[in-house]
């Protein structure tokens, strides 16, 4: 008789419960907010339909809008808003966006987001030091900030402490190995002290101390390289609540990117077809090795002629690419001229599935026997 195989959610649950504030986390999965357009409301509700948290990008979500290019400010907000209403509609789970320091529509962003009642704003790409400041009064949505180390963690408790009288709802300790922006320099890539497995104790000790000291729990989801349900056991065996994973939810039915997009991650075969560049907001850029990043690497510059003045620290005149350009193509299945943002493992994402049967993979590896 074959051996039943209990649930990824009830596992975990007999283990430990996760919560973020009164939110009861099912299964220990925060889907990763991906831009431009690559996790919006089709993959955000998939994900929570599962009892993950479904993470809709809150970068440039006004691409298609008729009035992107005019009215860049307006559009975004009204995208956004579309998208957290579309998913509303799709599920009943838990749904975040993420909202990246770096933009210059950080305040409207997170604004919108907060007038919409999602359950949770995830924050990175840099300090996410005023985030509260842009959350209404009496707004039930959770904050979470993305660190790298266990002192941005500190400062950040502090600073909240102090000119908010808040605190963090969780954090997502995200090390040098996902997809997308890195938190750290270019010479920092690869550094060992940046490893989940060095810095998650660090960051845990953050979290305990913050629970002595104002009698909050913080629950951490470790991010970054972290592919399997092998990954997320090994990390919640030293402490994490689970996991935010990206990179895999490429590679699905549900996943918002053109088809073209997608295929360009199943046609990866090795760790070589996925490098590191550096990005026109100065920070490591990870991403596929694609024609137009082949030709990034070789010296050719792109035109630049910025409409978006997306982001605080690209200096768009002296740069060689625009990456909202660029990530907007890609996304569309132009992929000659375009980005695609990868993890370290990007290459295993070798067939596109459900949602639902990435959910049962990793349920299955989780389980599997060392």
């Amino acid at each position: 008789m074959a051996k039943t195989i209990p649930a990824l959610r009830d596992v975990i649950s007999s283990m430990k419960k996760i919560n973020i504030g009164e939110l009861n986390i099912k299964v220990p999965i925060i889907q990763g907010g991906m831009g431009i357009g690559v996790s919006l409301s089709g993959l955000a509700a998939a994900v929570a339909n599962e009892g993950g948290v479904g993470t809709i990008s809150a970068v440039a979500p006004g691409f298609r809008e008729p009035d992107f290019l005019t009215n860049f400010r307006e559009a975004n907000m009204r995208a956004l808003a579309k998208e957290i209403q579309k998913a509303r509609e799709l599920t009943k789970g838990i749904l975040a966006v993420n909202i990246m320091v770096a933009l210059t529509n950080f305040a409207d962003m997170v604004q919108t987001a907060s007038k919409e009642k999602i359950d949770v704003i995830i924050s990175g790409a840099g300090l996410a030091l005023n985030l509260p400041e842009y959350r209404p009064e009496g707004c039930k949505t959770k904050l979470v900030p993305i660190v790298s180390t266990d002192r941005a963690l500190n400062i950040i408790i502090r600073k909240w402490f102090k000119s908010y009288n808040c605190l963090p709802d969780a954090v997502v300790l995200e090390s040098p190995y996902s997809g997308g922006h890195q938190g750290v320099k270019m010479d920092e890539v690869g550094d060992p002290q940046f490893d989940l497995e060095q810095q998650l104790p660090r960051v845990l000790a953050v979290v305990n101390e913050c629970e002595r000291l104002y009698n909050k729990k913080l629950p951490v989801f470790v991010a970054g390289g972290v592919q399997t349900g092998a990954d997320i056991r090994k990390f919640v065996e030293m402490g994490a609540a689970g996991a935010q994973i990206g990179t895999r939810f490429i590679t699905t039915d549900e996943c918002d990117a053109s088809l073209e997009f997608k295929q360009q991650y199943v046609n990866a075969q090795s760790p070589d077809d996925i490098v590191v560049i550096r990005s026109p907001v100065g920070l490591p850029l990870r991403v596929l090795k694609t024609k137009f990043v082949k030709s990034i690497i070789a010296g050719e510059n792109k035109p630049i002629a910025c409409y978006y003045k997306c982001l605080h620290t690209c200096d768009y005149k002296s740069v060689s690419f625009c990456i909202a350009k660029a990530l907007i193509n890609a996304q569309s299945g132009h992929i000659d001229e375009g980005v695609c943002c990868s993890g370290v493992n990007g290459y295993k994402n070798n067939k596109i599935v459900s949602v639902h049967e990435v959910f049962e993979q990793i349920q299955e590896e989780y389980l599997a026997e060392n």
